[in-house]
Parts: structure tokens; C-alpha cells; sequence
């Protein structure tokens, strides 16, 4: 028993071997034109295989790395669902500073407005005035400007000062110019620009104020929002202290957000409000849709294994058939159909792992670099590639399996004929 099974494992490698040469003799020998195009097939199918999928993941990332860069920080520290704000705001405050890897934090405060413009207009009984409803955000502009770098989304006027106490920011998702949407229950305003009036009202206190500037960012925090000083925002709200409503927290680079999460709630922080991490804090909706895509970019990349296993299929089967009379003498002088049969799996997989190294090289080397450099310009985020090494690897694995398959599948089909048959070409 030891000794049929020391012979098959020799006659294995024996005819890998054999396999191994005839593979290379034959890849060396080939039209070069037509090695090229089978590559180029493997290098696009690995690309698609990864690249639709990450695509459609990074609309979404792009989404989130945005809420978390600018809006909610690598912490988020906001009011318990019964309550208006933060309780004992400063002393939140001064814990945060001593956060191990503590980088910047924006305290925010906010309340809901009705925001209205020709507002001075007499208008007739029955008719509504041009208004919607939006969220008055209170925020220090030094402190902000710090943390986010708002400044940088005022794409027309000018950001605040600490002086502007009649002046704000209008998010572009509360303008018709930008959100042409005429629906029930939801209102935009429309011929408003930088020097505009607007009238906002909180419960029973109303206040005209000029719109300085107008804010287009992709994040729904700033989007959504009339931005004032963080004085108005308190004075509009009848509020005579100074718990806020939000708290973003910045970390130092390579700080743990879970470690710091955990030392604000040892320091006791949970009794005056819920501390979060930014991946608790998005949206459910947000991963859903994430997870969604994903399976969505599968779905679509599947299609491109298919086609590229046919592809390798075809190739294989045509050069198998057309070289009948050649692997009917290989069988002829001796050769294991088996050797022969391992020659043409080799050759796909050789393929195969050609086209998914260049593929693997252009995407960490050239494509995803570009697309972090250039993200695509979604209306609601700005798209990046998400390609994990791990996730690559097991495309690539998928990939490599297909093709010995499909390389494996036609190679047998003609190496079954009958010897004689194949030298003779009947």
C-alpha cells in the first residue's frame, strides 16, 4: 500500500513537472498578439472584479469619512434623546481636554427654526410666505474653523466673524437654486443670495438676520442648516446657559477613538450625555446602503468572472483542438495525458496570475492613489475606491479559481479522444 502510494505521488510530480515544461515551451511559442489580449482580459476582469465594487462602497465612504472629518470628529458627544442638551456643558468641556490623544473638539448648539424670506411681502389669507424649516446651528467661528475648516465650503460671500451677531451662513439644501424640489411637507427658498434678509424664528422669538455667506459642504450638518454665532443661537433659543446640544471631538492621529470613548466614561461624562464613536453614531441607513452596494459591485463584478472564465474557456478549447495531431503524438511517444492535461491548467493559471498581478500593482500603485487624490464628484459625497488587501486577495483567489476551471474543463475534453484518432485528424 505504502509502495502504490509512493508511486502515485511520484507520478504526480512527475507529470507536474512534465506538465510544467510543456506549459512554458508553449507560452514562449505563442502569438504574442494573442498572449497579450488573454492578459489584458485577466487585468480588466480583476480590475472590474474589484474596482466596480469598491467604487460603489466608496460613494458611501466618502459619505461617512466626510460626516467624520468635518461634522462628528473621531468622538461625538451629544444630548440624551429626553433631553434639549448637554448637561454641565463646561465641565464636559474641560474633560475632554484631558483625553489621551485629545487633537480639537467644536462645541455646537442648536435648535429648530422656520426660516422665511420675503418676508416683508403682504400676502394673501390662505397663501403660505416662502419659507422651510431648518436647523439654526451655534457655533464659535475660530473654534469651528479649527476643527472642520468650514471656511472652505463658502462657496459664495464670506465665513463669520465673531462680530457678525446679524449675519449668517445658509446651508445650499435649504435653497431652491441648488434643491429644485416642490414638494408637500418640504419647502425651499428660493431668490436668495448673499446680502439676502431672512427672517428665522425659534418658538415665539423671531429676528431678521443678512445672509453673509452660502455653505455647500456634502455634509448634512452644515448643508441643512442656518449657521449663526453661538450667542444667537442661545439668545434665539431663550437659553441662559451654556449646555450645548453637540460636542465633536478631534484625536491625534493613531489614537484609539474606543480607548478614548472608554476614559470619558470612566471620568464619568455618561451621567450628563451619550458618548459615541463616529462609527456608532452614523446613520443605520448609511450602512445599509454601504452593504447594499457591496453586494450590488459582487453582483455586477460577476458578470466579468463569467465572462472572462469563458473567455480563458475558448482559448484553451480552440488551442486544444487545433493542435489535435500535437497532443495526439504527445500521447503517442509517451507522455501522460495527465502531464499533458496539467500543461493547459497551467497555462490559464499562468495567465490568470499575470493579469492579476499587473491588475493588483495598477490599483495600489495608480488607481486608488488617483481616486484618493481625485475623488468623484457625487451630488451628496465624494466618492473614493475602498480596496482592502484582504479583500483583493480573496478576488483574487476567486479570480484564480475560475480560470483553473475553465482551463481544466476543455483540456480534458480533448485529451479523452482516442490517440490514434488525434495523429491522424479524424
Amino acid at each position: 500500500m505504502m509502495k502504490d502510494r509512493a508511486r502515485i505521488e511520484s507520478s504526480f510530480s512527475q507529470n507536474l513537472k512534465v506538465g510544467w515544461f510543456l506549459a512554458k515551451r508553449d507560452i514562449k511559442r505563442a502569438n504574442i498578439y494573442t498572449t497579450t489580449l488573454i492578459v489584458s482580459v485577466m487585468i480588466l476582469t480583476f480590475l472590474n472584479l474589484v474596482v466596480v465594487s469598491g467604487i460603489l462602497v466608496g460613494l458611501i465612504q466618502g459619505s461617512e469619512d466626510a460626516q467624520k472629518k468635518y461634522a462628528i470628529g473621531d468622538i461625538v458627544i451629544s444630548s440624551f434623546l429626553n433631553k434639549p442638551s448637554i448637561d454641565q456643558t463646561p465641565e464636559v468641556i474641560n474633560i475632554i481636554k484631558t483625553i489621551p490623544g485629545y487633537k480639537n473638539h467644536s462645541v455646537r448648539y442648536s435648535a429648530s427654526a422656520r426660516v422665511e424670506a420675503d418676508y416683508h411681502k403682504t400676502i394673501k389669507p390662505g397663501e403660505i410666505r416662502d419659507g422651510a424649516g431648518a436647523i439654526f446651528m451655534g457655533i464659535d467661528p475660530i473654534q469651528e474653523e479649527k476643527f472642520s475648516g468650514v471656511s472652505k465650503f463658502v462657496i459664495r460671500g464670506s465665513y463669520l466673524t465673531s462680530e457678525d451677531q446679524d449675519r449668517v451662513l445658509i446651508g445650499k439644501n435649504l435653497l431652491y437654486e441648488f434643491t429644485p424640489i416642490e414638494a408637500p411637507g418640504f419647502q425651499t427658498l428660493k431668490n436668495i443670495t448673499v446680502g439676502s434678509r431672512i427672517k428665522i424664528t425659534v418658538a415665539d422669538a423671531s429676528k431678521e438676520y443678512f445672509v453673509k455667506g452660502i455653505v455647500s459642504s456634502k455634509v448634512d450638518d452644515f448643508d441643512t442648516s442656518i449657521i449663526a454665532l453661538d450667542s444667537e443661537v442661545r439668545k434665539m433659543s431663550g437659553k441662559n446657559d451654556l449646555n450645548a446640544g453637540k460636542i465633536a471631538i478631534q484625536l491625534l492621529p493613531g489614537t484609539d477613538p474606543v480607548l478614548a470613548q472608554q476614559f470619558l466614561l470612566q471620568s464619568g461624562v455618561d451621567r450628563f450625555a451619550r458618548v459615541q464613536t463616529a462609527e456608532e453614531a452614523f446613520p443605520k441607513f448609511l450602512k445599509d446602503i454601504k452593504a447594499t452596494f457591496g453586494i450590488l459591485g459582487s453582483a455586477i463584478s460577476g458578470i466579468g468572472l463569467v465572462v472572462a472564465s469563458i473567455t480563458i474557456f475558448i482559448v484553451i478549447f480552440v488551442n486544444a483542438i487545433t493542435r489535435r495531431r500535437y497532443i495526439g503524438i504527445l500521447k503517442g511517444i509517451g507522455i501522460h495525458k495527465r502531464a499533458i492535461l496539467y500543461s493547459y491548467i497551467l497555462q490559464a493559471i499562468i495567465y490568470a496570475a499575470t493579469g492579476t498581478c499587473i491588475g493588483m500593482f495598477l490599483l495600489f500603485a495608480l488607481i486608488k492613489p488617483y481616486f484618493a487624490a481625485h475623488p468623484i464628484n457625487f451630488p451628496f459625497s465624494d466618492g473614493i475606491l475602498v480596496a482592502t488587501v484582504y479583500g483583493t486577495l480573496l478576488r483574487a483567489g476567486i479570480l484564480m479559481i475560475a480560470t483553473l476551471v475553465a482551463g481544466y474543463i476543455p483540456a480534458r475534453m480533448v485529451i479523452k479522444q482516442n490517440t490514434l484518432g488525434a495523429i491522424l485528424g479524424r
